[in-house]
């Protein structure tokens, strides 16, 4: 028995040096000094535009950030000409491991029922691959995949990218979501119930969401996620109260699915990080939420993105499309408006492109920078975008003192686009170059 508990020991090892060795070889940064210039940088603290800008990157880190920086002559230098650098942006309301079909939009209910039912866990993660490498590739450098991920999909897709099996942002990642019977599912009969646990926990009581909470903690959640809203019943407010108060314990933050006066106000007073989605809520309730610093993450879209989503790849006629603006203008309406309310109070926000649908001619990561233009038609100038998606969502992903701004100390999560984005919020949909961590992801200047 100590013979083979000596074998396992040593079999363990050697796994773990040629994952060393392979992370070395194939995702370990330069250790040769990079210098990195631009003709601009925006660092995400400040609303400055700093000119002619140098960053200076040592391994995976930032080393040096500064106009007209002298340049360490051993350095290799990048020279990306007339862009902008920024920090790389971060979705801090991510689905990577689940797709549907856009034109699906009025069976969702039927679409997640197809995907739990006839995709494995592991499929779905071979799917995070893809998806995760789709929104790298657009310059998204870190996310937080909040749920749909079948059992514990995400944390095999985190640790892959970790290992460096596999190309993708930074995750945090959340497990099976907590929500009350049902989840997010319709209607289901008692013999089809038994898949909402392959997809949710289901809670029965304070004390079961306080056992939730550990298990996905010890299944490697880096945040809980609750889906408050439910179908006959929501997540009840003692409830609610155990997840915060049982996640706060393990030093994690809570994620909640709200929408509506009843569901916001029972996420609020419970104490949650963030709010997701929200697009109804009332004044008060936001009070709240600036009282607490609980960041609302509006997962808005425009009018042209609902429409295009709701066709999938058909080219739909000149009436079609009319008749589907018509039906979404007013929850384009509606969501513009709570969001102009959210800023005016002082709500907090973070970028979030609840992303999981088929968008036409995109890829996943260049339909979830569409979010920045819905936030762009409720007011928000481009600067406060572009905080919302760095130095605001690494707050709230925990993660502020190693990503989110271009400074000394930092990982170097950094990209660029050309032109001014502080300008033209648009411009970060033309991501030319991607580095993660100090390594050269995409370089198209």
């Amino acid at each position: 028995m100590l013979n083979s508990h000596f074998r396992v020991a040593a079999l363990l090892s050697s796994v773990a040096l040629a994952s060393v060795a392979l992370n070395g070889q194939e995702t370990g940064p330069n250790k040769q000094t990079l210098a990195i210039r631009a003709g601009r940088l925006i660092d995400g603290k400040s609303d400055a535009v700093m000119k002619d800008a140098v960053v200076l990157v040592a391994g995976e880190k930032i080393a040096a950030v500064g106009s007209g920086l002298a340049i360490p002559a051993n350095a290799r230098v990048i020279d990306l000409g007339d862009a902008t650098l920024l920090p790389g942006l971060i979705d801090a309301h991510a689905h990577l491991l689940s797709e549907m079909d856009g034109s699906s939009l009025s069976l969702q209910d039927v679409e997640m029922l197809r995907m739990v039912a006839t995709q494995s866990t592991a499929e779905r993660a071979l799917l995070g691959v893809k998806l995760g490498r789709e929104d790298l590739d657009a310059g998204i450098t870190a996310v937080r995949d909040v749920g749909n991920s079948g059992v514990n999909g995400d944390v095999a897709l985190r640790r892959a990218i970790e290992r460096g099996w596999v190309p993708g942002p930074r995750m945090v990642t959340s497990t099976r979501a907590l929500a009350a019977q049902g989840g997010q599912f319709g209607t289901l009969t008692p013999a089809a119930q038994q898949l909402i646990e392959e997809e949710y926990v289901t809670l029965r009581g304070p004390e079961s969401a306080r056992q939730a909470v550990r298990q996905a903690l010890y299944d490697g959640a880096g945040c809980i996620k609750v889906i408050v809203n439910g179908s006959p019943a929501n997540v009840a407010s003692d409830e609610m109260k155990a997840i915060v108060d049982e996640a706060h314990i393990g030093a994690v933050k809570v994620a909640a699915h709200a929408i509506g006066d009843k569901a916001t106000r029972i996420a609020a007073e419970a104490g949650v990080d963030s709010i997701e989605h929200a697009y109804v809520v009332p004044d008060d309730v936001l009070k709240i939420m600036v009282q607490k610093h609980i960041f609302l993450v509006p997962t808005d879209g425009t009018l042209k993105t609902f429409v295009d989503m709701s066709f999938g790849t058909r080219q739909p006629s000149d009436s079609e499309r009319a008749e589907r603006e018509k039906e979404y203008a007013p929850f384009v309406k509606q969501e513009q408006e709570r969001l102009e309310r959210a800023i005016k109070l002082g709500v907090p926000i973070a970028a979030g492109s609840d992303m999981y649908l088929t968008m036409p001619r995109m890829t996943r990561g260049q339909a979830s920078l569409l979010v920045y233009e819905a936030y762009a038609d409720s007011g928000m100038t481009p600067m406060e975008i572009i905080h919302a998606a760095t130095r605001n969502a690494a707050e709230l992903l925990g993660m502020q003192d190693r990503i989110g701004t271009l400074e000394p100390g930092k990982l170097a999560d950094i990209i660029s686009v050309q032109g001014d984005p502080s300008k033209d919020i648009r411009a970060l949909e033309h991501v030319r170059f991607v580095m993660k961590g100090g390594a050269v992801v995409v370089n198209n200047k």
